[in-house]
C-alpha cells in the first residue's frame, strides 16, 4: 500500500488527481493491491468528478472476489449514468455475481449490447453459470464457441469437476490434448486434479502426477497441496506424504491438507505429530487445521489430546473456538461413549447447537444404543431442521438397535407421511481407469444376477469361518432370513463381489461409498479381506477404512 498512496501523492502535488488518463495507473495500483487497498480506492473514486468507463471498470475488478456487493453497485451506477459497458466490464461483473447468487439477467444484457461473441465474456459466462450448477447451460455455450482458447477449455473442465462430473471433465481434458494445441497451466492441472480427488480413483491420480512431471509444469505450492489432497481422497496417503516431503516451501494449507487426510486415514498419532511439527517451525494454524486435528483425535479415540487441542484455540491463540470446533468436540465424546459429558459440553456452548451438533450426538446414541438421549437429540434437531431424511433413519435404527420394532415402524411411517425419502447406498468400484457403479439393491448392472448369486456363495463361506450377518438395523421386524438377505445386497458388498468375480489378482479392492459403511458390511469386508487375502479400502461419508487380514485401520473404532 505505501506504493499506492506515493503514487496518489505526486498526482495531488502535479494536479493531475482528477485527470482521467493520469488516475489509470493509480486505480491499476488499487486492483492489485486488493482487499487492502479497497476502502482507499473507494474514497479516491468518490473524488473523480467524472469517472470513465476504465475508471469503473478497474474498481469492479478489484472488488469483484472480495466485496462483490461494491462491485455490483459500482456497475449499477456506471449503468445509471449511461457509461458504455464493454467486453472488460462483464468478465468481472459475471464473477462478483457468481460470488453473491444473482444476476441472471446479466446474459440476456450482454446479448442486448451484442457483446455476446466476446470470447473473454463467453469464458466468464462458462464460470458464472457453473459456479450456479447450471452445466447444461455452461456447456452450451462451450459448444456454440467459435474460438476457444486455453481459458475456455479449463473454465468448462472446472465447471464439470466442481459440480461432482468427474468422468466428464477428464474427458474433456483428455478431448483438448487430442484436438487443440493447448499446453495447460496449473489452473487446468488444478481443476483435474479435483475431477480425479472426487472420483477418487488411484491410477487416474498417478497417471496425472507423472503428467504434470512429463509436461514440466512447475509444482507450485497450490498445485502440489492439490496433490497431496487428491492421494489422500484416492485411498494413498502415503503417496501424500512422499508429495509433502518432496515439497521445499509448505505453508499452513499445505500442513492443513496432509494433517486432514492423515485423520480420515484413521491415523490421528501420526496427525497430531504433524500439527506439533507445523507449530514448532512457527506456523499458525488456522480454524481449518484446528478442525483437522480434532477430527484426527476424534477417529483415533484420542480424548485427552482432543482437550488439550481445544482449549488452545482460546488459550494458545486467543481466538474463540468455532462451531465446527464445538461439534467436532461431541464428535469425539460420542465416538468415546462419553455421551451425557457431550450433552453437556453442548449445554455450555455459548451459542445454541445447531442441528448438525445435535445430529453427531443423535450418531453416537445411534452407535452406542442411547435411547432416552436419542430421543432428545431428535426433538432439538425437529425444531431445527424438521425433514432431514437421516436424523428419521437414525433414530429408528437406535429402536431397532434395542428391539423396539413398532417404535421404528412408527418413525418409518412418519417419514412416509411427510414424504420424506431415504437417499440410495450407492457404491463406486475403482479399477484402473474405469470406474464402476453399484446401487443397494439395484438390478441394472449387466451382470447383476451373476454377482448375487456369488455374493450369497461368498457369505455362505464366510459364516463357516465366524461371520454371522448384524441385523438389528434392517428396516422392520420381519423374519431373520429376510434381514439377512436385505443386508446381502448393499452396493459396497455389490462391489467387492464384482472385483473378486472380475480380477482373480490381488490388485487393491477401492470402494467410495456414499453413506456410512454399516456395522455389517463393515464386519464382512473384515472377514473377505482375511479370506481371500485382498486390501480393501472403502472411503465412506465420514473416512476412510482400510481392510487388511482381517483387520481395519480405524481398528474397529468409528
Amino acid at each position: 500500500m505505501n506504493n499506492v498512496y506515493k503514487l496518489h501523492g505526486r498526482l495531488i502535488k502535479t494536479g493531475l488527481q482528477n485527470d482521467p488518463p493520469s488516475l489509470r495507473p493509480l486505480l491499476l495500483s488499487f486492483a492489485a493491491s486488493a482487499p487492502s487497498s479497497l476502502s482507499y480506492a473507494r474514497y479516491v473514486f468518490s473524488r473523480i468528478p467524472s469517472p470513465d468507463t476504465f475508471a469503473y471498470n478497474t474498481l469492479i475488478r478489484a472488488h469483484a472476489h472480495s466485496s462483490p456487493s461494491h462491485a455490483i453497485s459500482l456497475f449499477s451506477t456506471m449503468r445509471r449514468h449511461g457509461l458504455s459497458l464493454d467486453h472488460f466490464t462483464f468478465p468481472f461483473v459475471l464473477k462478483a455475481c457468481a460470488r453473491l447468487h444473482t444476476g441472471y439477467e446479466t446474459h440476456a444484457l450482454i446479448i442486448k449490447l451484442g457483446l455476446h461473441s466476446d470470447i473473454y465474456i463467453q469464458n466468464a459466462l462458462i464460470s458464472f453459470y457453473g459456479s450456479f450448477g447450471l452445466v447444461g447451460e455452461a456447456l452450451d455455450m462451450f459448444v456454440k464457441m467459435h474460438d476457444k482458447d486455453l481459458v475456455s477449455w479449463s473454465s468448462m473442465i472446472s465447471c464439470f469437476a466442481n459440480n461432482n462430473f468427474g468422468y466428464e471433465a477428464l474427458r474433456l481434458f483428455q478431448e483438448m490434448q487430442l484436438t487443440e494445441n493447448f499446453k495447460p497451466d496449473e489452473v487446468t492441472m488444478l481443476s483435474v486434479i479435483s475431477a480425479v480427488s472426487s472420483l477418487g480413483a488411484l491410477a487416474l491420480g498417478k497417471w496425472i502426477d507423472a503428467f504434470i512431471s512429463r509436461n514440466g509444469l512447475k509444482r507450485t505450492l497450490s498445485l502440489s497441496t492439490a496433490l497431496i489432497d487428491m492421494y489422500s481422497r484416492c485411498g494413498s496417503v502415503d503417496d501424500s506424504i512422499k508429495v509433502f516431503n518432496a515439497m521445499p516451501v509448505k505453508n499452513v494449507w499445505t500442513w492443513t491438507v496432509l494433517i486432514n487426510g492423515l485423520a480420515l486415514h484413521g491415523r490421528g498419532k501420526e496427525a497430531l505429530k504433524m500439527f506439533n511439527e507445523m507449530k514448532s517451525i512457527g506456523l499458525k494454524p488456522d480454524h481449518v487445521t484446528f478442525n483437522a486435528v480434532l477430527v484426527a483425535c476424534g477417529h483415533g479415540g484420542l480424548v485427552n489430546e482432543g482437550w488439550e487441542v481445544f482449549e488452545s484455540i482460546k488459550m494458545d491463540y486467543g481466538v474463540e473456538p468455532m462451531v465446527e470446533h464445538y461439534g467436532c468436540m461431541v464428535d469425539l465424546l460420542g465416538r468415546a461413549g462419553l455421551l451425557y459429558e457431550a450433552f453437556e459440553f453442548m449445554d455450555r456452548m455459548p451459542t445454541r447447537p445447531n442441528a448438525v451438533i445435535w445430529r453427531i450426538l443423535l450418531g453416537a446414541c445411534v452407535k452406542h444404543n442411547e435411547l432416552k438421549l436419542a430421543e432428545k437429540a431428535k426433538e432439538r434437531i425437529y425444531k431445527l431442521d424438521a425433514n432431514h431424511d437421516g436424523d428419521y433413519v437414525l433414530l429408528s435404527n437406535v429402536y431397532g438397535g434395542v428391539g423396539k420394532w413398532d417404535e421404528k415402524a412408527d418413525v418409518r411411517n412418519l417419514m412416509r407421511k411427510k414424504k420424506i425419502g431415504k437417499n440410495p447406498g450407492y457404491s463406486l468400484l475403482s479399477v484402473e481407469e474405469m470406474v464402476y457403479e453399484f446401487v443397494s439393491g439395484d438390478n441394472s448392472h449387466p451382470k447383476s444376477k451373476e454377482i448375487k448369486e456369488f455374493l450369497i456363495s461368498v457369505i455362505d463361506d464366510l459364516r463357516v469361518e465366524g461371520y454371522t450377518p448384524y441385523t438389528s438395523n434392517v428396516l422392520y421386524d420381519i423374519e431373520e432370513e429376510e434381514k439377512e438377505q436385505s443386508l446381502s445386497y448393499h452396493s459396497e458388498k455389490l462391489a467387492v463381489a464384482f472385483a473378486l468375480l472380475s480380477f482373480k489378482d490381488r490388485r487393491t479392492i477401492r470402494v467410495i461409498k456414499n453413506l456410512r459403511i454399516c456395522y455389517d458390511c463393515h464386519c464382512f469386508m473384515k472377514h473377505v479381506s482375511d479370506k481371500f487375502d485382498r486390501e480393501i479400502i472403502v472411503r465412506d461419508r465420514n473416512r476412510f477404512h482400510h481392510f487388511c487380514k482381517g483387520s481395519c485401520s480405524c481398528q474397529d473404532y468409528w
